[in-house]
């Protein structure tokens, strides 16, 4: 049956009808839109730099004054006016260190077990709670390492340490009667850190497609034998990404570790002793500091924590392109 004249209007009316173009051919909207979404991502590098700029203008007494040897100073006397960054920096490093050295065994076996193993009616509210620890304010984590964990470790663990392990500087000297130390800060990190380790690990395992399990599995493998050939060798640089991510979650961390690591300006071997991170100063003295001078170095104390931060990420995405090139690594899917 062949259309009427009142239903071939409209169609002739598209027909007629010409998009708007620019130069070049594109069409008007596509080329607006591709400006607006380049707009977006360039006001995250403008933010960066801006941030950079604020940070070095507003920290430029101290750079005058101290310059370099900022970085590598031991002493910090505010009312003298000696300031040295570097007890911040390690502490800062070490306990970072000390969460993920207990945190990446963990992580990795929380996701193993959740993206193989678990059975279906565990898998999702056991994910779910891993992933609720992410959500658990700071100071929370705090108090409860205040009040239980740092009370039970001088009690129970350190003992055991000092006894087993005390020939080792790391194990030596006596904790503070609180409990709170390095080693404390280091373990109440580990468990922060955990939920976005073991979180994104997990997500990779899962994207693994099923048939890489399956063909190991017909050849005679075993359950773990195929974990190990078929899934962890697709995912290593992205678990690397994610472990480093971890870290730079453990640096930044302010309020718990404030709580836990005692705040004393100090380089020691011993993780029973009292330190202080850079998140942890500025949190402490910037509130009460008045002197121009004095805001001037814990600005570039954030400086330093900025520029680690960044590094560490450029570092990591270098460390994960280099494992992913790695012979007989395929890339994270």
């Amino acid at each position: 049956m062949l259309p009427t004249h009142s239903e071939q209007a409209p169609r002739r009316e598209l027909c007629e009808q010409k998009p708007s173009k620019v130069e070049g051919g594109r069409n008007f909207g596509d080329g607006l839109f591709k400006w607006i979404t380049a707009g977006f991502a360039a006001s995250a590098v403008i933010l960066l730099a801006a941030m950079v700029m604020q940070m070095t203008r507003a920290s430029a007494l101290s750079i005058q004054r101290f310059g370099f040897g900022f970085l590598v100073g031991m002493d910090w006397d505010p009312v003298q006016e000696i300031f040295g960054a570097f007890p911040f920096v390690f502490g800062t490093v070490v306990s970072s260190v000390i969460a993920l050295l207990l945190v990446i065994p963990i992580a990795l076996g929380v996701a193993i077990f959740l993206a193989e193993l678990a059975p279906g009616w565990l898998t999702k509210p056991l994910g779910l709670l891993v992933e609720l620890l992410a959500a658990i304010p700071s100071i929370v984590y705090g108090l409860w390492g205040m009040f239980i964990l740092a009370p039970w470790l001088l009690k129970n663990v350190y003992p055991i340490l000092e006894k087993t392990l005390g020939f080792l500087p790391l194990f030596q000297g006596v904790p503070q009667a609180s409990g709170r130390g390095m080693l404390a800060a280091g373990v109440v990190l580990a468990i922060m850190v955990l939920p976005t380790v073991a979180s994104v690990s997990r997500e990779l395992m899962v994207s693994v497609p099923k048939g890489y399990r399956e063909g190991v599995l017909a050849l005679g493998a075993t359950r773990w034998e195929a974990i190990r050939v078929a899934v962890l060798p697709n995912v290593v640089s992205g678990i690397v990404g994610a472990i480093v991510l971890g870290f730079g979650r453990a640096l930044g961390e302010t309020m718990a570790v404030t709580m836990l690591i005692g705040n004393r300006a100090e380089i020691s071997a011993s993780l029973f002793a009292p330190a202080a991170t850079i998140a942890s100063m500025i949190a402490n003295e910037y509130a009460g500091s008045s002197d121009e001078l004095y805001l001037s170095v814990l600005t570039e104390l954030g400086l330093v924590l900025f520029v680690l931060t960044l590094l560490l990420n450029m570092a990591s995405k270098l460390l994960v392109w280099r494992v992913g090139r790695m012979p007989g690594v395929e890339r994270s899917l």
